[in-house]
């Protein structure tokens, strides 16, 4: 159970931070970047639910809910590392089914949306284009956790990189969904303006 009774505690001014286990690591630190990322991406989908509040998107809205919840999720899992030694308590990690459901809504959104006959730019209504903000973060957010699991001595579950891997699919389609169903999509003309 979280309890945050103090805001400040003063034990980060010295520039670490701890870790779900105890340990301290300077706040640059791969593993503090990775989940710092991932609450980065959180709080852009806090963005895209603002234009997500009407009756026609509740579906995506919903959506969006379940992986806001699923991203605090992931922050616990990646400030938690997994040495092999046993804790006092059960440490919360990402699950396949959570992966799996992404793929799920990835289909169920895809299947509305006409194929693609160029790349799509970040654009076309505010939903559309914040979900393209938050894939970009939540690919950053991939990139660190593949550079944390391959430092010597760290490890990052395989169904938390599947997740982050599936996150930034859901949100290309999800943007798309966002835009008229990808009529609305702003697509990119090479050579356009040479």
């Amino acid at each position: 159970m979280v309890v945050l009774n103090r805001i400040y505690t003063r034990t980060g001014d010295n520039g670490s931070t701890a870790l779900g286990n105890g340990e301290r690591r300077p706040k640059f630190d791969v593993r503090v970047e990775a989940y710092g990322t991932v609450d980065e991406t959180n709080a852009i989908l806090g963005l895209v639910r603002l234009h997500t509040g009407s009756p026609k998107d509740a579906k995506i809205d919903a959506m969006l809910a379940r992986i806001q919840n699923d991203l605090f999720d992931l922050g616990a899992d990646l400030c938690t590392p997994d040495s092999g030694q046993k804790l006092d308590y059960e440490p919360l990690r990402i699950i396949e089914a959570q992966a799996t459901r992404l793929e799920q809504e990835i289909d169920d959104l895809n299947a509305a949306l006409s194929p693609l006959r160029s790349f799509v730019l970040p654009g076309g209504s505010a939903a559309a284009a914040f979900l393209h903000q938050a894939r970009t973060v939540s690919r950053r957010a991939e990139r660190l956790m593949v550079q944390l699991a391959q430092q010597p001595g760290e490890s990052v579950g395989a169904p938390a990189l599947k997740y982050i891997n599936r996150l930034s699919d859901f949100l290309f389609v999800a943007s798309r969904f966002m835009n008229n169903n990808g009529a609305g999509d702003v697509l990119w003309v090479p050579g356009k303006n040479r």
